[in-house]
């Protein structure tokens, strides 16, 4: 009896985790040749590193960033906790906010065209200014703290949002609106049974663009008005002319970018399943 349900147990465990080998063995396949340029990159600076003695204060080894980027004691003390946390959440409340406004603003002149005349100048202006000078008048307003760093980061990407959903609320075959038009179709059913669809892929689009540009305007806001999160220690690393944290802060920056691009590609790929844009 116990024998088999050892069996049964087994053979369960093994046939959850077939996909996983499936998807896992796909993915190598697949990307492989990129995954052996990467390790030989690393393998070829660590070499240089050590055939021209390169001092770590310049240019540190691969050996010491992930040191920096795994040791228990400086990475939860220093990268893993609150830094990290902190620049997340900035990114993350950029990005929704980002989102939310782009959406709602390119709704709203793309529904009318005296509001359109209104809004677009303004929102030209506003893309106009640099952000980063835009960054002491926050410092001065709210203080140190999320907040100013979460508006940068709005500013700066809420704008690709705007420009694509309003390209794809407009870019509708006007012989389906003449069709509709003729079938005596509200207005209202018009955006959001033909608009709104049309649009999602540009949506996304501008959604994708809006992440890493959060990323970059969190990391900004730090620079300038921060006592904690990423930035802040690219910053403080600098001072002290430690560069393995550096670098390490610069990987965690590249992998919270590309982790927000791959989790909205997801929700592309479950909301707009006929639209398969495979990335190379």
């Amino acid at each position: 009896m116990i024998r088999t349900l050892r069996i049964i147990f087994s053979s369960s465990i093994s046939y959850l985790f077939v996909p996983v080998r499936m998807k896992a063995a796909a993915f190598l396949k697949r990307h492989y040749l990129k995954l052996l340029q990467f390790i030989g990159f690393l393998l070829l600076w660590q070499i240089i590193i050590v055939l021209f003695n390169i001092k770590e204060y310049i240019i540190p080894s691969p050996l010491a960033v992930f040191s920096a980027l795994f040791n228990p004691e400086v990475a939860a003390a220093y990268l893993w906790g609150k830094q990290i946390s902190a620049t997340l959440t900035e990114i993350a409340c950029g990005f929704v906010v980002s989102a939310f406004l782009g959406i709602l603003i390119a709704v709203i002149i793309s529904w009318s065209s005296l509001l359109r005349s209104i809004v677009m100048p303004l929102l030209v202006f506003f893309n106009s200014i640099p952000k980063i000078a835009m960054a002491p008048l926050f410092l001065i307003w709210f203080g140190y703290g999320i907040i100013p760093n979460a508006l940068i980061a709005i500013l700066i990407a809420f704008f690709p949002v705007v420009i694509n959903t309003t390209t794809g609320l407009n870019a509708v075959d006007r012989d389906l609106l003449d069709l509709v038009n003729y079938l005596h179709a509200k207005r209202w059913q018009v955006f959001i049974k033909i608009q709104f669809p049309n649009a999602l892929p540009y949506i996304f689009s501008g959604l994708k663009i809006s992440t890493t540009l959060c990323v970059v305007g969190a990391i900004i806001g730090e620079f300038i008005a921060s006592d904690k999160g990423v930035g802040f220690i690219l910053m403080d690393s600098q001072a002290l002319i430690d560069t393995p944290p550096m670098f390490a802060g610069l990987i965690i920056i590249a992998a919270l970018g590309l982790g927000l691009f791959g989790l909205i590609s997801i929700f592309e790929r479950l909301l707009i399943p006929w639209q398969r844009v495979e990335l190379a």
